[in-house]
């Protein structure tokens, strides 16, 4: 690509560096980015699923994964990462994107990695065609489009410099601190930078000064370059040979600092590891004047590079091959942001009419719109719009389960708080209090537990001796009434509507090769209603395209219990109504039914 990134390029942070990210996003914001820059982050010790960043005065999230893997399958379209591991891991980290692949930008912030491994990793990179920005660099910019972490600094600083959108002129340097003092000093004296990078102070980095300029060289926003190179090294002179050869035209600004180190006796090391002149050639004296030789603008002094700049910038404007750059409109980043406490991800009350999962009421609730129940359980509860057939599977698994009698626990709570005189409410909430593992749990174990022999390819007989060793009766199995000659005919209508409109039901396939083997020992230990209602959930949401992983957590979280609770609502509900309309009296329970065994309390002490 001759551009480095653009206003789409989205890149997976690794670590939570809370403040780099949030400056990434405030530049974002700034320049008024459709999507965030970050689109996850790396945090492998963090039990959390999201991290909340300001976006403006707002609010976003922003998901967190345990591995860069795991991260890169979520987020495919993000090609950048940035690796603000320590140099400890930064080596690790970067050889396993390299593996992973998908990734066309690397950075590395960590500096003093051990050289062999840098060789290594940057050799790795080049064999796969991966631009390595760093070790040891604060990143880099296309201004207008996508900055890294740091680099540019504070907002202010960022407009001063004209950061917030595209210049003319491709600027590389060694160094973070003077990638900001040359960006400031570009605005000033010319209309700013299109494309900068800060390779890195680190002896073995990823890309060159050559690799940069060579791809600045194919950018059309970039018009002319400016190089700020350093005591130490030979990459100065691979740009003089690429000028002589033809495969730089643009013009090039350039100066080496270091030019002091000559009035030391003896070889000085300039903070970065790279910044040490091991012979003359590697000197900065003798880099500019082979630069200024090559027809590279070089300055007598570094306080002389401005007007350079400005000279090349007035020749490039006067013959039209610079234009004048429009300022576009920028958002302001509020004074004072305040976090929310609360986060909403399903419905939005906000506007003229309120949303669910992004849809107007309207276009669900009313009947031209031939949604159901169902299409509304699914955007509230899944963010998402499911097919007919599983919209109705869940209208009919509502249905299912809606009422068994007055006699189970929940109708039977509902009914005596009614007569206790209680609100609808009240009756209602005493119902479904006992709802749980003894009252409705069957639908979530029988989900549970099907789905884990499945995974396991344990066969019917492994099953039994499995739920067996772990003393639990099998969830969804066995009915007090109901056998394979007296059929339950809920379950007969949910396996004939599954057979009829489901893609696939292996989970029930199976379900049913334990039926066989269960009911050889006793005629009524079928795969009963709760069952068959678990066991298809998972079916499908597999046909739904759900992860495994997903489907664990939809169970774990209570999802199937959520499906009998809606149902038995409606049942509870009206028991309570019935009790209201009859006018019942208090109850009280038949002293008859009630073993008494009461004893004398013994004295203590």
């Amino acid at each position: 690509m001759s551009k480095l990134f653009t206003k789409d390029t989205q890149a997976i942070f690794w670590n939570n560096n809370k403040t780099a990210i949030q400056r990434m996003l405030d530049y974002d914001y700034t320049i008024k980015r459709e999507t965030p820059s970050v689109a996850g982050i790396v945090a492998p010790t963090s039990n959390n699923k999201f991290e909340k960043f300001f976006w403006g005065g707002d609010e976003i999230m922003i998901p967190l994964y345990k591995s860069t893997a795991e991260a890169k399958e979520a987020q495919p379209q993000a090609d950048v990462l940035l690796n603000f591991a320590s140099f400890r891991t930064a080596s690790d980290v970067t050889m396993e994107a390299l593996d992973l692949g998908g990734f066309r930008v690397i950075m590395i912030t960590a500096e003093g990695i051990p050289e062999r491994l840098a060789r290594k990793m940057n050799a790795y990179a080049r064999e796969k065609g991966v631009t390595i920005i760093g070790p040891a660099t604060v990143g880099a910019i296309a201004p207008g489009a996508f900055k890294i972490a740091n680099i540019g600094g504070t907002i202010e600083n960022i407009i001063n410099s004209k950061l917030h959108r595209a210049g003319s002129a491709g600027l590389v340097t060694r160094s973070g601190g003077l990638f900001n003092e040359l960006s400031n000093i570009i605005s000033i004296n010319a209309d700013g930078i299109a494309e900068g990078v800060a390779i890195g102070g680190d002896r073995f980095v990823g890309s060159t000064f050559i690799d940069n300029m060579l791809r600045m060289e194919e950018n059309p926003d970039v018009k002319y370059m400016v190089l700020l190179g350093e005591v130490g090294g030979t990459e100065e002179y691979k740009i003089i040979d690429a000028i002589k050869e033809g495969k730089i035209t643009k013009p090039v600004i350039a100066w080496c600092i270091g030019t002091i180190a000559k009035y030391y006796d003896s070889g000085v090391q300039f903070g970065h590891a790279g910044a040490s002149a091991n012979d003359d050639r590697e000197t900065a004296e003798a880099k500019n004047k082979a630069m200024a030789e090559a027809g590279i603008h070089v300055p007598k002094s570094f306080n002389d590079l401005p007007d350079i700049i400005n000279g090349v910038y007035k020749e490039l404007h006067a013959e039209g091959i610079i234009q004048d750059i429009p300022e576009p409109e920028i958002n302001q980043i509020p004074p004072v942001r305040r976090p929310k406490h609360f986060i909403c991800t399903i419905s939005d009350d906000r506007g003229e009419e309120a949303t669910y999962a992004g849809f107007p009421i309207s276009s669900v609730a009313t009947p031209d719109t031939g949604k159901g129940i169902g299409d509304v359980i699914s955007l509230l509860w899944f963010k998402k719009q499911y097919p007919k057939w599983a919209t109705e599977f869940i209208e009919t698994v509502i249905k299912t389960v809606a009422d068994h009698g007055p006699a189970v626990s929940g109708a039977h709570n509902a009914k005596v708080t009614a007569r206790a005189g209680k609100s609808v409410v009240e009756s209602l909430v005493t119902g479904l209090l006992t709802i749980g593992p003894r009252f409705g749990g069957a639908i979530d174990g029988a989900a549970k537990y099907f789905k884990y022999a499945d995974d396991n390819n344990l066969d019917p007989k492994a099953f039994l001796k499995y739920m067996k060793s772990e003393g639990v009766p099998i969830p969804g199995i066995g009915h007090r009434i109901k056998s394979l000659k007296n059929p339950d005919l809920r379950v007969e209508g949910l396996k004939k509507f599954a057979a009829e409109h489901f893609p696939a039901t292996p989970l029930l396939d199976y379900a049913l090769t334990v039926e066989q083997l269960t009911t050889s020992k006793k005629e009524n230990l079928i795969l009963n209603v709760d069952g068959t209602i678990g066991i298809l959930m998972v079916d499908m949401w597999r046909a739904l395209g759900y992860s495994e992983d997903e489907i664990d957590e939809f169970i774990e979280s209570g999802t199937l219990n959520a499906f009998f609770i809606v149902g038995r609502s409606i049942g509870f509900i009206g028991h309570v109504l019935d009790e209201k309309r009859l006018a019942m009296p208090m109850y009280r329970h038949p002293m008859d039914d009630i073993l008494y065994d009461v004893k004398k309390a013994e004295p203590i002490g």
